[in-house]
């Protein structure tokens, strides 16, 4: 099996990098052989392949130019890649790898590197309006590209997983190419072997949107495993590393998971979290996506300072912060020491941040919109996410009342088991031994 994973390789962790490592963790445990396939600016050199190692891991200077690479997106650009783009199984690291990068963790797995996998499919479906071919190394009896890649597999089985169509249902949400990306879905929801979903609303979307018989569409829902040593952390280990590390006080912050865009309704929350009145902090973890401009100002505006008297002196505090990026350990200790998880999105094609709060009892705002409701059950408070109000009372009311946190920490681990990894398993089993005959 080969499984395109090129989210692993991002510097910051994505829902599409945590989904593209359940997964092959999870064919692993079916029996599968997996391969990870992912992308790569340059080719391995046979002849050095120490070197070609260095250099898939080297730091380049993103203001260098360099001709070769030039040459060969003109080229693409110009006639596709019509022969192919060949695959090469990447040595076993003997280097140091960057533990910034999702791969490190996951080169455990087999890995084959395309050269500039992304850019080129793109440009190949530019060009000829069809799925750009890879040919990998060794033979594969499936290939599951983990989002919707305009690229296949001869002689494969070829899966494809869609996380979400926000480009066409928020279009004013995203800087994507439209009209491409509704043509690529297209093409490969008539060409591809099978298509999941990880919810039951992108489904619909897409049965909506596109025309696909129902019986090659499947949901599977997500997973998110917590290893047994993170979870058998006390809460007072916890405590201290979120005090050490943060300055947070245990279950005296507020937490928001997800990049800086405009679909996460950052601006929303910020102003009814200012509105509620609570003098508990809120923390917002992740990256700046895109359209931040708006938001960061909301996050920075002067109203939300704040003054702290720490029996000393008289300190200035925001009482909204923001953590650009938080280690996988750190972030669950950030989970579960949170009051509450808010997540008051305008649309998800799943929600992982809801799942992972409900795993750890950590209690939940979240939209009532799109796939949320799905996710959370009854295990959360929803909440209309255009309506400032809403967010308003909902915080107001986790924050005063222990006994509806204690309700909603119970409520999410139960609701939780239902997206367990061995359910996820099963789901998945399915689709495969489907496709495989």
């Amino acid at each position: 099996m080969l499984l395109e994973a090129h989210a692993l390789t991002l510097k910051q962790g994505t829902g599409i990098a945590t989904y593209a490592r359940n997964l092959a963790h999870t064919a692993g445990s079916l029996g599968h052989d997996v391969e990870l396939l992912i992308g790569i600016d340059r080719g391995i050199n046979r002849r050095d392949p120490l070197l070609s190692e260095v250099a898939l891991s080297d730091v380049v200077d993103p203001k260098a130019i360099d001709p070769l690479k030039w040459a060969g997106r003109a080229v693409d650009w110009t006639i596709g890649v019509p022969g192919g783009a060949k695959a090469q199984r990447l040595p076993a690291p003997r280097i140091v790898l960057d533990p910034g990068s999702g791969t490190a963790a996951e080169r455990r797995h087999p890995t084959q590197g395309a050269v500039r996998l992304w850019e080129r499919s793109y440009l190949h479906f530019n060009r000829f309006g069809r799925r750009m071919a890879i040919v990998p190394e060794g033979r594969h009896d499936l290939f599951h590209a983990t989002r919707p890649t305009p690229a296949f597999v001869k002689n494969s089985a070829n899966v494809y997983t869609i996380h979400d169509i926000v480009p066409l249902r928020l279009p004013y949400s995203t800087l994507d190419n439209k009209k491409y990306f509704y043509n690529m879905i297209k093409h490969i929801v008539n060409k591809g072997d099978h298509i999941v979903t990880v919810s039951d609303f992108t489904r619909r979307d897409v049965l909506e949107f596109f025309d696909v018989p129902e019986d090659r569409i499947t949901n599977t829902w997500q997973s998110v495993s917590v290893d047994s040593a993170a979870r058998s952390i006390s809460d007072d280990d916890a405590a201290r590393d979120i005090g050490n590390r943060y300055g947070l006080n245990f279950k005296e912050y507020f937490l928001f998971l997800g990049a800086v865009e405009p679909k996460k309704n950052i601006s929303r929350m910020v102003e009814a979290f200012a509105a509620s009145g609570t003098t508990r902090p809120l923390v917002l973890v992740g990256g700046l996506g895109w359209q931040y401009e708006r938001d960061l100002e909301m996050i920075e505006d002067e109203r939300l300072l704040s003054w702290r008297f720490d029996g000393t002196h008289i300190k200035q505090e925001r009482r909204v912060q923001r953590l650009p990026y938080v280690p996988r350990a750190s972030l669950l200790s950030l989970i579960r020491g949170a009051r509450a998880v808010m997540f008051p999105s305008l649309y998800e094609g799943f929600g992982l941040p809801v799942l992972e709060a409900m795993l750890l009892g950590t209690p939940t705002i979240t939209s009532n919109t799109s796939s949320l409701p799905e996710v959370a059950g009854d295990a959360a408070m929803l909440v209309n996410p255009y309506k400032i109000e809403d967010i308003r009372d909902a915080i107001k009311a986790i924050d005063a009342d222990a006994d509806l946190r204690a309700e909603l920490s119970s409520r999410g681990r139960k609701r939780a088991e239902f997206f367990s990894p061995e359910r996820y398993a099963e789901r998945m089993k399915a689709v495969y031994d489907r496709v495989l005959g």
